[in-house]
């Protein structure tokens, strides 16, 4: 830079040399000439050098962009997240305590009943008073079914036997399912059998099924609600 300038000051005193020296001072200008194509760059590295606030301004002002776009951002996906939070918190009270009256009528063709000694069995009389059962949502998907006449609970244990019992416990909690041909299924909600849920069946004769040997897809776990008039 400096010994650019140097030579632009020696070119400058040839120029003011005095009239008599006429080809030094024709020299000269073609020397400055050629040193101004051969050094295009050099002014302008002075004006940038010269304005360094502008590009550290220009730095800046990017910063700012990107962290207030920052922010948008986080305070949009913390304004989603509280919103999935509380839809998530809301509560579904209005679907539990619900009490309805049903026979159950399974796809081999037995009302499921308890009678008024508590043993479970099927039956294929429409009007049998021990198949009003008393379906209560205590969660939700999850219901207890009782003999309306007899009072007692239905219930599986945990080598997925159904019986009956008096007394409400976990046992008497089955999972309500409505599948795809519009029946509905009960599956135990306290135990499985190896990772596999067990379901209230009734066989071709109206008893009732191990657990451990039902399936979703078996038609003999399969009930539909019917309406008590």
């Amino acid at each position: 830079m400096w010994r650019w300038i140097l030579r632009q000051r020696r070119l400058l005193l040839l120029l003011q040399a005095p009239l008599s020296s006429w080809g030094c001072r024709f020299l000269a200008l073609l020397c400055l000439i050629s040193l101004a194509e051969t050094h295009p760059q050099e002014g302008s590295l002075t004006l940038q050098d010269s304005r360094p606030g502008l590009r550290n301004s220009s730095n800046s002002s990017s910063l700012f962009g990107s962290s207030s776009l920052s922010s948008s951002v986080s305070s949009s996906s913390s304004s989603s997240s509280s919103s999935s939070l509380e839809r998530h918190a809301r509560s579904y009270k209005h679907l539990e305590g619900d009490v309805r009256w049903r026979r159950l009528f399974s796809a081999t063709k037995f009302f499921l009943k308890i009678e008024k000694g508590g043993k479970v069995s099927g039956t294929r009389k429409k009007n049998c008073p021990f198949s009003i059962m008393e379906i209560t949502s205590v969660e939700v998907g999850v219901v207890a079914l009782k003999g309306v006449h007899s009072g007692y609970f239905l219930a599986m244990n945990k080598k997925g036997k159904v019986y009956s019992t008096k007394d409400y416990s976990d046992d008497c909690k089955f999972k309500e399912r409505i599948e795809e041909n519009g029946y509905n299924t009960y599956a135990a909600v306290k135990w499985k059998r190896n990772g596999k849920q067990m379901f209230v069946a009734l066989n071709g004769k109206g008893s009732p099924r191990r657990g451990h040997k039902t399936r979703r897809k078996h038609l003999s776990a399969h009930f539909l609600p019917i309406l008590v008039p």
